[in-house]
């Protein structure tokens, strides 16, 4: 059962229309949305079957009414507080999402029923989330209040999610306490001493906690005593960390519980058996809970960890485990989330040796910052159990460096095609040699001259032939010099994009066109140019800068060049990636800024008589031929429109390298595509997977291609487009003709 407090999305005003009721059950993906007044109170839900059988029994409806006029006034509830532990008995079969209400009746979370985990402070904690990372400052603070907010600030800085404090109220805690207990042993004295000397009190404390909240950090405090748990809850605190010493404390668990507060649980010092009867006794309660492996020696021996004992934790809880660390070194918790971990406790100073047994064993805001820095990294590395599927990154090198099967003489079309006929050699542009045994004996579908590949098509029936299309905008393909002449007549084609090499910088344009051509054209300009040089107009390094701008000239007087064979073309546009990439993760907001200026200085040193630079979208994360790297310009569709309109430019909207950067900052697609539509001058249509799928075959991504079509012909009609399908060229253009076929039938 997750507890959600993020209720947006499943909640509509009472005034609000059915239609917008509709677009957040189809939101939510739960097929529920509850309705509330003005004030909160919750009135009545509104789910997929009832708005099917109103629409069945009303004559004339209107989704333009408001949801009170067809909402389900008879909607289970669970009221928060006592009983909150009754939430998962009143989940049935038909019932996984229910509301939860305070005792005024108003709204204040969601309960579902299939999903382990609970959100606080906006944050979902759960199996399928980033693993939710705790500053434990405790006493850390030593009893100063400028030092305790100094400390929220510097667990900002390094990446924390939730900052932790304690809160005890020693008279109501401790055995004659306000005396000095001489028959105590020297550990409890010590203890006594250090807390004496260096608590806070509960004001100083809803202070920092309203601090925390100021900087976007979720405030945790564990309550060693009830006095402290009353004080907490008028405060208003989201959830709370029970204390190892407190696992086995039954009646204090059950105080804990009845608030309805979510509880994450250390589990340091106690037995197995223990361990099972406090998960238990949290269960027979209702409690949302999680447990965290803990080692409760200051600091523990690396022997004395036992990560193995996660997977053990997690069969006992049945819910979420996380960590709890008291070792040295930053490697343990990130191997913890590694094995499944979703929480983790690190102690947080700015001094280890400071007075106080925590502070030995704490982080300093470095150490934090880079253990946060690995356990992200760390989470993104494992990706996912399923099919393995190839990178985009292993696809470029399996051009270059693995091997296919060739012809090693001429095959006629029709020929039955034997052993003698193959080879194998060097690039792996074409079929993998494992499928030899499947090309011997079948027929030959195509000529193939001798050292041609075979494809994929090959082995089967069918294959998309190249035909006239039919679209109410110009389209065109990609081509190189040497393909041109063969690829041009496959097709009415109202024109082609030249993608230039630095290689092609160098030819003689007459070598490769004879006369005046009857089409008109494009260039895509390189990135790469020769000695490794990959374009960056925006660099800071001016040397680097000047050959970039130096080399884009060359690309500039190229072009006018091709309008001496392709005539029809008055301006045309050259596709340009601007540069602004780093190696070593994403620039500030300030660096871009600077970044931009200065692309704006180089593009106004470039003549452009003639012809239209037209900058490209791009990635997150794009390929260049050195790997993958950081984009930090032109990715964000707000900024682009900003750049265009202020600069008068227009530009090539890359559908995939857009469809990524909407995956990656959860963009809508829609929305920058409608943003963009009135500066986009050419477009290259191509599908996309998750936030570095590049050149993905249309329709086997992301993208939704009809809502596209309807946006483009809407925002951007007339413009023209062409399938930029990677490696769609081979065998004679045959990843350009499904995808052109593709976007025939949706009317782009």
């Amino acid at each position: 059962m997750l507890i959600d407090k993020k209720i947006s999305e499943y909640v509509v005003f009472e005034t609000e229309t059915i239609l917008r009721a509709l677009e957040k059950i189809n939101a939510n993906k739960k097929r529920i949305v509850f309705v509330v007044a003005d004030n909160g109170v919750l009135m009545g839900c509104l789910t997929d079957g009832d708005f099917r059988r109103w629409v069945t029994s009303s004559p004339h409806f209107d989704i333009n009414l408001c949801v009170s006029e067809v909402m389900n006034s008879n909607v289970s509830c669970v009221v928060s507080g006592s009983q909150t532990k009754d939430i998962s008995s009143n989940f049935t079969s038909s019932i996984d999402v229910l509301p939860i209400v305070d005792s005024a009746h108003k709204l204040v979370s969601i309960a579902l029923k299939n999903e382990d985990g609970f959100s606080v402070g906006g944050r979902i904690i759960s199996d399928n989330t980033p693993a939710f990372i705790i500053a434990e400052i405790g006493n850390n603070h030593n009893g100063d209040l400028d030092l305790a907010k100094r400390l929220v600030d510097l667990a900002f800085d390094a990446g924390a999610d939730c900052v932790k404090f304690q809160m005890r109220d020693t008279a109501s805690l401790y055995k004659l306490s306000g005396d000095k207990d001489h028959s105590a042993d020297l550990g409890a004295q010590y203890t006594m001493d250090l807390l004496e000397k260096f608590q806070l009190d509960n004001q100083h404390l809803f202070d920092v906690f309203d601090h925390c909240k100021s900087k976007g950090l979720t405030p945790l405090c564990t309550p060693w005593d009830l006095k402290s748990l009353r004080a907490l809850e008028e405060y208003g605190m989201e959830f709370y960390k029970v204390a190892s010493a407190d696992l086995t404390n039954h009646p204090f668990l059950e105080a804990l519980i009845n608030t309805g507060k979510p509880l994450i649980c250390s589990t340091g010092m106690s037995t197995e058996l223990e361990i099972k009867q406090s998960a238990d006794f949290l269960r027979q309660k209702g409690a949302n809970f999680a447990l965290l492996h803990c080692n409760s020696t200051y600091p523990t021996p690396f022997k004395d960890v036992h990560l193995a004992y996660l997977q053990k934790l997690k069969n006992i809880s049945g819910g979420l485990v996380g960590y709890s660390g008291h070792e040295r070194g930053t490697f343990i918790p990130v191997s913890a989330v590694a094995l499944g971990a979703k929480i983790i406790e690190k102690h947080f100073t700015v001094d280890q040796s400071m007075e106080g047994n925590d502070h030995k064993v704490s982080l300093l805001p470095s150490d934090f910052k880079r253990m946060v820095s690995e356990i992200r990294a760390m989470e993104e590395s494992m990706g996912n159990s399923g099919e393995r599927v190839l990178t985009q990154g292993e696809l470029l090198n399996r051009e270059t460096l693995a091997k296919s099967i060739i012809s090693d003489r001429a095959i006629h079309k029709g020929d039955v095609i034997t052993r003698e006929m193959l080879d194998i050699k060097s690039p792996g542009q074409g079929l993998q040699p494992m499928y030899m045994d499947a090309l011997v004996g079948r027929k030959a579908k195509r000529a193939i001259e001798t050292g041609g590949y075979f494809f994929e098509t090959d082995l089967i029936e069918s294959v998309v032939e190249p035909k006239d299309y039919k679209f109410t905008r110009p389209f065109g393909i990609p081509v190189r010099y040497h393909d041109y002449q063969a690829l041009r007549v496959k097709s009415n084609f109202d024109f082609v994009e030249f993608h230039l090499s630095y290689q092609d910088l160098d030819v003689d344009l007459t070598t490769v066109f004879k006369g005046k051509e009857e089409i008109d054209f494009a260039v895509h300009a390189p990135e790469l140019f020769s000695g490794d040089h990959l374009l960056d107009l925006t660099s800071q390094d001016d040397s680097y800068r000047e050959h970039s701008i130096s080399q884009l000239q060359r690309v500039c007087k190229i072009t006018r060049d091709l309008k001496e064979f392709f005539p029809k073309t008055k301006r045309p546009v050259i596709v340009l990636n601007v540069g602004g990439f780093s190696s070593h993760g994403f620039l500030s907001s300030e660096e871009n800024a600077i970044r931009y200026s200065t692309l704006e200085n180089s593009l106004s040193r470039i003549d452009q008589e003639g012809i239209e630079l037209i900058i490209q979208t791009m990635p997150p994360f794009p390929w260049h031929f050195g790997g993958q790297s950081y984009h930090n310009l032109f990715v964000d569709p707000q900024e682009i429109k900003q750049f265009c309109v202020k600069n008068n430019y227009r530009i090539c909207f890359d559908v995939s390298h857009t469809m990524m950067a909407c995956n990656y900052y959860n963009w809508e697609f829609g929305d920058a595509t409608r943003l963009l539509g009135s500066h986009i001058a050419h477009m290259h249509v191509v599908d996309a997977l998750g936030s570095d799928g590049e050149g993905i075959q249309i329709g086997h991504g992301d993208v939704d291609f009809q809502r596209l079509a309807d946006d483009l012909r809407e925002f951007s009609p007339k413009v023209m487009f062409l399938p930029e399908v990677w490696q769609g060229h081979k065998n004679s253009g045959e990843g350009f003709w499904a995808a052109l076929e593709f976007l025939e039938k949706v009317n782009l």
